[in-house]
């Protein structure tokens, strides 16, 4: 596992505004893809535009990271049962 990023990925087609553009009649003459990553650093969401190669990375990045959060959350709970830790109930 090379690669690990949190955030996530959209695919979108846009249309320019030009009227006499065939995007602006037909939704599959649409320009793009484009690809954008959205994610959180420091509070704040940043979008990015990235290319068609880049995203292909990410996606691998991003699906790694949620492993990484998976097991994480298994390797807690283990904690606790070894230790013996039970939940508190209010």
């Amino acid at each position: 596992m090379d690669l690990v990023a949190q955030g996530t990925l959209t695919k979108r087609t846009k249309v320019c505004g030009r009227a006499n553009c065939r995007c602006a009649q037909d939704p599959k003459a649409r320009h793009g893809p484009y690809y954008e990553w959205t994610r959180r650093e420091k509070g704040r969401y940043l979008h990015t535009v990235i290319s068609a190669e880049q995203a292909n990375e990410l996606g691998v990045a991003i699906k790694n990271h949620k492993r990484v959060l998976a097991l994480l959350a298994r390797w807690s709970s283990e904690t606790a049962r070894e230790l013996e830790i039970k939940p508190s109930r209010k």
